[in-house]
């Protein structure tokens, strides 16, 4: 496990950050990008900004009625269930008065604990904003690391906290790792390790638990 970071950067290079936007977007984000494509996403951030100043996107939003928000994520699909998830999570970033810089110097679980009381915020998409937005050493667990876990290392695990603690163990605790980790994951996923595997194609075939089974 702890060679798999390793194996894909050989493989993808850097990805960096890997999420793009900034703090701000990426609580937007976070939302918008549940059951849908990022060219959907980046449709409706299209179209918020044009009601919304870049620099205020939060505040700005947590203004607009969940009819109005509902109207520009349109393209996002959901956009009824997202605009009431995002207003419920403006509603929370209102009581720190959108200071995401403040945000950042709570402790990682103590938020954790405030986003998942939100309603509409689940598991996967709290850690993206505390890992992402906040930059807070978190694994996202998805599909696709669930995936990886199991083809590669022949590990079945749906539980959540389970899947994510078997990479907090294998790693030192550090955002831009964590970062690219998962970054790479998806990036892996997406180009061979698909629902149907393109196992001919990939360069970690060899090592792969699914292919010598």
């Amino acid at each position: 496990m702890e060679n798999l970071y390793n194996e894909l950067i050989k493989i993808y290079g850097d990805v960096g950050k890997w999420w793009p936007g900034t703090p701000e977007e990426i609580f937007v984000t976070a939302i918008l990008t549940q059951n849908t494509n990022w060219k959907n996403v980046e449709k409706a951030l299209k179209n918020i900004y044009k009601l919304t100043n870049p620099h205020d996107i939060l505040k700005d939003l947590h203004k607009l009625s969940k009819e109005e928000i509902a109207k520009l994520i349109k393209p996002a699909g959901f956009f009824n269930i997202k605009a009431d998830r995002l207003k419920n999570l403006l509603n929370f970033l209102a009581h720190y008065n959108f200071e995401v810089e403040k945000l950042k110097k709570y402790e990682t679980y103590d938020l954790r604990k405030e986003l998942l009381n939100i309603k509409g915020i689940g598991k996967e998409t709290a850690d993206s904003i505390l890992l992402y937005a906040l930059n807070k050493p978190i694994l996202v667990v998805d599909t696709y690391t669930k995936r990886i876990l199991e083809r590669m290392y022949g590990i079945k695990e749906n539980d959540y906290e389970k899947v994510q603690s078997i990479f907090h163990e294998s790693y030192p605790r550090k955002t831009k790792l964590f970062q690219q980790l998962h970054g790479l994951i998806v990036e892996h996923a997406k180009a061979v390790c698909r629902k149907k595997p393109l196992c001919n194609q990939c360069k970690l075939s060899q090592k792969c638990f699914f292919k010598s089974s």
